[in-house]
């Protein structure tokens, strides 16, 4: 390997926090527990691994000091992979969190969210403020990607290689495949779940008071949307991600440097 490549992170074995449900979340901690801590929640279909070590936001977060802590939400990497969309709720997800911040005795973070992640931040954001310092929100909204999903199609890819002729859902079933070890029917599950709730979409009546930065690839789909819940948000900025589209944007360098300067800013 060349020396002059930045080395990947050693990915830390699971630390397991159980839900009032009985449900474990899988977390990972890095960095010195005195040092401002960075709470990073991924995306649909990913993990912390694909969305944060991988990518490199781990390595330059300790680079800058800081603490990360890192989520494996429900239905991903090695936390519980239930099939019942019940479990999904987006009430059920805010509450993962802050069970894990009780856990790990953390009355406030920064936080870094990526789509799905990023959705479920917005929300901690406005129902837990005590917990959100401030947040980085990149791929927001979801709007509702997932209710474009053919659950049907989906499913009987699943259960019996079906051929997939929906491309939006062949899309998220090769994005489900890509990622090692993810259950293609507890995600069905989860978006199956996260469809039916009222709130699935960003409340731009009732957005977070804290300080917030969207981020969303010049190439997403979502972008004006995205810049839109910027302009509602009190205290909410905007950066751009130069040929960035959906799924590479958590990969991108800017979308790193932006989000560290604005966690250490004053």
């Amino acid at each position: 390997m060349d020396a002059s490549l930045p080395q990947p992170t050693a990915m830390p074995d699971p630390q397991f926090v159980m839900t009032a449900e009985g449900r474990r979340i899988a977390t990972y901690s890095w960095g010195d527990e005195s040092a401002p801590t960075v709470l990073a929640v991924h995306g649909f279909a990913s993990s912390c691994r694909d969305n944060w070590v991988n990518t490199g936001w781990v390595r330059d977060l300790l680079n800058a000091g800081y603490r990360v802590l890192g989520v494996d939400q429900l239905g991903h990497g090695a936390s519980d992979k239930p099939r019942e969309a019940s479990e999904y709720a987006m009430a059920a997800l805010v509450q993962d969190l802050v069970t894990v911040l009780d856990t790990y005795l953390l009355d406030s973070v920064r936080y870094a969210g990526y789509s799905l992640g990023a959705r479920v931040g917005w929300q901690l954001a406005v129902q837990a403020p005590e917990h959100v310092d401030r947040a980085v929100l990149g791929g927001i909204p979801d709007g509702r990607p997932l209710a474009r999903l053919d659950i049907g199609q989906a499913r009987e890819y699943a259960l019996h290689g079906t051929p997939i002729d929906d491309p939006v859902t062949r899309n998220y079933a090769t994005l489900a495949e890509r990622v090692e070890g993810n259950d293609l029917l507890a995600l069905i599950a989860l978006a199956e779940g996260m469809r039916h709730g009222g709130d699935a979409d960003p409340d731009v009546s009732r957005p977070p008071r804290q300080r917030i930065l969207f981020a969303t690839g010049t190439k997403d789909a979502i972008i004006e949307e995205s810049r839109l819940l910027a302009e509602a948000t009190p205290n909410g900025e905007f950066v751009e991600l130069p040929g960035r589209h959906h799924f590479n944007a958590p990969g991108s360098r800017v979308f790193r440097t932006a989000a560290i300067g604005f966690f250490g800013a004053q």
